[in-house]
Formats: C-alpha cells, sequence, structure tokens
C-alpha cells in the first residue's frame, strides 16, 4: 500500500475474499489468480489514497462501490480517517445475500 488511509477489512468482507480464492483455485490458472490479487492491490491502494473516488451506493448511507471486475464488486465504508471494507460482492449471486 502507498501513503494513504489505513484500510481494515471486515470479517464479512475477508470470508467473501477467501471464497472467491477458494473458486478462483478451483477454475483458474496461478497465473489469473495472481492478476486478480495485482488488481486487487491497485485497487485498494486506490481507493486508500482516495477514499472519495467511487461513487456512494444507494443501498446504504456513506457505503461507497468500487466494480473490480465484471464479476467482482468492492463496497466500503470511509470514517474517522479509516477505510472499512464492508463486502467482496460476487455480482452473479441474488443481490438480497449482500450483506452490509
Amino acid at each position: 500500500m502507498g501513503n494513504g488511509y489505513k484500510i481494515f477489512w471486515t470479517e464479512n468482507a475477508l470470508k467473501e475474499l477467501h471464497l472467491i480464492l477458494k473458486y478462483l483455485e478451483e477454475e483458474w490458472s496461478e497465473k489469473e489468480i495472481i492478476n486478480f490479487f495485482r488488481k486487487l492491490d491497485k485497487r485498494l491502494n486506490l481507493i486508500s489514497i482516495n477514499p472519495r473516488l467511487y461513487a456512494k451506493t444507494e443501498i446504504k448511507k456513506n457505503v461507497r462501490k468500487s466494480v473490480l471486475t465484471k464479476h467482482n464488486v468492492i463496497y466500503y465504508l470511509f470514517e474517522d480517517e479509516v477505510i472499512k471494507i464492508l463486502a467482496m460482492f460476487d455480482s452473479r449471486q441474488n443481490p438480497d445475500r449482500l450483506k452490509l
């Protein structure tokens, strides 16, 4: 990470990230997994440097949404100088399953 704000992962977001990793390991190559995590790292760095970069959602007040890939969305909250990653949502799921 760069010199931006600290990022805190909620338990829910870590659980979802683990499920994404498990799926990638079963269905994709190591190269694609590495590319996914590089993309994730770059995106988190952008969010850390400029947390207001991505638009607020209409789902919950002050929650922001960053589309990482066509299937993965990062939901986060910026408050008290800390960025909280609330969810790593697979957009192929039923939106009712989104936990924020």
